[in-house]
């Protein structure tokens, strides 16, 4: 059963006990950065090397995952689905979680480590992608709902500047 709120930290605390290799994308990412945004989910781009999709499925397995799309039916991720470039929507028992095997112009979690920022995180560090290539993504991208956020980043990432 899907938990009354969204817990994105048991996700993220679950996911590094386990050693997953992934990459926190998108609005978590954006408020992370201090992005005065709401985010429903918790979008991690993961590393697809075959041990770290073991490793995954494993988290995933404790969290309880599923696919949110398939109502009435609580079908769980394979690894041929996270192995794929694909989004996988899931649900937790800390609530949704996105896998993206990609972002943007099928950038992997190996093209976009090198512009992640770490953070720490009461006692976890996180990968989290830098401001400036989530602006990239989001404007590559270019769906409504990301144009819409885009300039509250931008005028984040002027503020930080100014630190």
């Amino acid at each position: 059963m899907p938990a009354p709120y969204n817990d994105f930290f048991k996700i993220l605390r679950t996911l590094s006990k386990h050693n997953v290799g992934f990459i926190i994308v998108g609005g978590v990412c954006a408020v992370l950065h201090g992005a005065p945004v709401s985010t429903f989910d918790l979008d991690v781009v993961h590393s697809r090397d075959a041990d770290n999709l073991e490793r995954l499925l494993a988290a995933l397995d404790e969290l309880e995952a599923y696919y949110r799309d398939r109502p009435g039916r609580k079908l769980k991720p394979k690894l041929s689905h996270i192995a794929s470039p694909g989004h996988q929507l899931l649900m937790t028992n800390a609530g949704p979680l996105d896998l993206l095997g990609t972002i943007g112009n099928k950038r992997s979690y190996r093209d976009l480590i090198k512009n992640t920022d770490t953070l720490k995180v009461d006692d976890l560090t996180v990968h989290i992608l830098s401001l400036a290539s989530l602006i990239d993504i989001k404007e590559e991208v270019g769906r409504d709902k990301d144009k819409a956020v885009l300039p509250i980043l931008k005028q984040t990432a002027k503020e930080k500047k100014k630190l």
